[in-house]
């Protein structure tokens, strides 16, 4: 009798088995179709408040309520697999359109001859590539959400003057995704047009970053008037076509190439390994079983220790952090959000384990990229 019972219950669970799959067949086309749709719009696989929205949908349907944790843990892997799906799908593509030879379009602030177009260039060699230039960081950002361009290049660190602030809350705001990382050795020069002397010089013209780096040279010549302006290289055009000898840029070796200057003071700056590290940007999400290096945000709860606890969650799971930058939350006083990158692989155990602890241990959690670090 007790065995005609438990028969009878695996024949039941095997006909709900049987539902489920069809079920999840039926759910997984129709995540394809989404990420369709979002490849065609250039729009994020990740949407968070849908999500939540979903899962509190199907909590509200249950009949008995002892199963809401359970069923939120289900819907909380069924999200996780169609996430995963989706990206894959839409990296099949990409792939495609690489060994088809379509060119990918890529936007960078600046103008050719900056660092951003040389990390741009880099980064791309040997696909078939159009580059087009924007005239502010954000303008990168707005181009992605239009479709206008595949992917942006955009400074993030430089090793003498720390993090470029504006790129980070930009990253965050546009919901973009980081897929690569390209590291540019940066010499910045004094230039200005053939024949100027280093006496005829009053005022000089570069990006804020190129005069932080270079600070230690200008103490040198207080006569000189520091103008900031849209960055290196535009500043080395503008030099270029003024036709004033009174006055000069910084930017690189190759804009003085380009835009026909001399240079008047090599190597400026006053960290001979000054390098800047540059980020690829994507509105959707894409990784590689090469990936190797993961960039989270997070926010940690107001509370005493909260923070000591977070960055303990890499600590146990074994996980070598290498960047830690903070960023004011809008709107709340000295609250941060928190731009972590560490060595690892999305695939990883101990990876999921330390995305998990995370979620669980902080107020707001995303990951911003999984992707192969350059060295």
């Amino acid at each position: 009798m007790e065995k005609d019972l438990l028969q009878r219950c695996r024949e039941q669970i095997d006909a709900c088995d049987r539902e489920l799959v069809h079920t999840f067949e039926r759910r997984m086309e129709a995540v394809l179709q989404v990420a369709e749709y979002k490849e065609a719009r250039q729009l994020a696989v990740l949407d968070r408040d849908r999500e939540l929205r979903v899962i509190a949908g199907a909590r509200e349907r249950l009949q008995n309520p002892r199963y809401a944790d359970a069923l939120t843990d289900v819907m909380e892997k069924v999200m996780e697999v169609s996430r995963k799906l989706q990206v894959e799908m839409l990296a099949q593509h990409a792939t495609e359109r690489q060994q088809q030879g379509a060119a990918v379009r890529v936007g960078y602030q600046g103008v050719n001859g900056s660092f951003s177009h040389q990390a741009l260039e880099s980064y791309f060699a040997g696909r078939p590539k159009v580059a087009l230039n924007y005239n502010e960081f954000e303008d990168v950002f707005k181009a992605l959400r239009a479709g206008e361009i595949q992917y942006g290049v955009l400074p993030i660190e430089n090793s003498s003057t720390g993090g470029i602030t504006n790129v980070y809350d930009l990253l965050r705001q546009y919901d973009c995704h980081i897929v690569g990382e390209k590291i540019v050795k940066v010499d910045q020069n004094l230039m200005a047009l053939p024949g100027t002397q280093l006496t005829d010089v009053r005022r000089v013209y570069s990006h804020p970053q190129g005069f932080e780096q270079s600070r230690d040279f200008f103490k040198q010549y207080p006569q000189m008037q520091l103008i900031p302006y849209f960055n290196t290289a535009k500043s080395a055009k503008m030099v270029s076509e003024s036709g004033d000898h009174t006055i000069a840029a910084v930017a690189s070796a190759q804009a003085a190439r380009l835009y026909g200057l001399e240079i008047l003071a090599a190597n400026t700056n006053y960290n001979a390994a000054n390098h800047t590290r540059f980020v690829v940007v994507a509105a959707q999400s894409e990784h590689s079983p090469a990936a190797n290096k993961i960039t989270v945000v997070v926010a940690v709860k107001h509370e005493a220790g909260s923070l000591y606890k977070t960055l303990g969650v890499f600590y146990d799971c074994g996980l070598n952090m290498v960047n830690l930058e903070s960023r004011p939350i809008e709107g709340r006083s000295w609250e941060y959000f928190f731009h972590i990158d560490f060595v690892g692989n999305l695939d990883n155990p101990e990876v999921k384990k330390a995305v998990d602890m995370l979620n669980e241990q902080v107020a707001y959690c995303r990951v911003m990229g999984n992707y192969v670090a350059d060295e």
